[in-house]
């Protein structure tokens, strides 16, 4: 009688290879950091309507119960990683901003920046779909912190002219910027045709160069 087969030293069943990662033991943060990358990657590729809980949870090695324990849902799971994502795009924001004087060029490649990372990993439109959803963004994700580094650059600008600046209005150029980026990231193709534009790469980067210099005119003269 033949003797059955060796086992598979590659792992997997019938020696499949890839596949789900081995579950291993994660502290708390750990896990949840794993399924937050997983689920990005999944978000990149497939949009929030893609995510599989139970294919982020055997991406990230993790059972479905500890994805459900962390996030609850597919659209907490999706909140989670794009609230992750803005965190770190506003971090770096203001800290570009505190070391910023305001000039076309410094203000240019912080759109330009901020624009690549919503446009790139489709998180401008995932930013839309939470807002679609009644979603709020919450803690460092919020623009509160930017808007403070903004305005702290304004105060030192009007500072000779003896004028203290607005914080409404800081308040009001950061929204006008956000809303501008998202909208460029998700539509800008589209509204740059309609308007009688170029539908060329190089359109979009001569909008976002012309807000950069509305912009730093703005912050210079207030």
């Amino acid at each position: 009688m033949a003797s059955p087969p060796a086992p598979s030293s590659r792992g997997g069943p019938a020696g499949r290879e890839g596949g789900a990662k081995p579950r291993r033991r994660r502290d708390a943060a750990s896990a949840r950091a794993a399924i937050l990358d997983a689920a990005e990657r999944h978000l990149v590729l497939a949009g929030p309507s893609g995510i599989r809980l139970q294919e982020v949870a055997a991406d990230a090695g993790v059972s479905h119960p500890t994805v459900l324990h962390h996030f609850g849902t597919r659209a907490g799971l999706v909140k989670a990683v794009i609230s992750r994502s803005l965190a770190a795009i506003n971090a770096r924001l203001v800290e570009t901003i505190s070391q910023s004087t305001g000039d076309v060029a410094q203000v240019a490649a912080m759109l330009d920046g901020v624009y690549d990372a919503l446009a790139h990993h489709g998180r401008a439109r995932v930013v839309m779909w939470l807002a679609l959803e009644g979603q709020r963004i919450e803690g460092d994700a919020r623009l509160s912190a930017v808007v403070e580094a903004t305005h702290a650059l304004r105060k030192a600008k009007s500072a000779a002219k003896r004028r203290a600046p607005s914080r409404e209005d800081t308040a009001h150029v950061v929204v006008l910027a956000s809303l501008a980026l998202v909208g460029a990231a998700v539509m800008g193709p589209a509204l740059l045709e309609n308007a009688g534009l170029s539908e060329d790469p190089a359109a979009e980067r001569r909008f976002r160069g012309w807000l950069a210099r509305l912009l730093a005119k703005y912050l210079d003269e207030t």
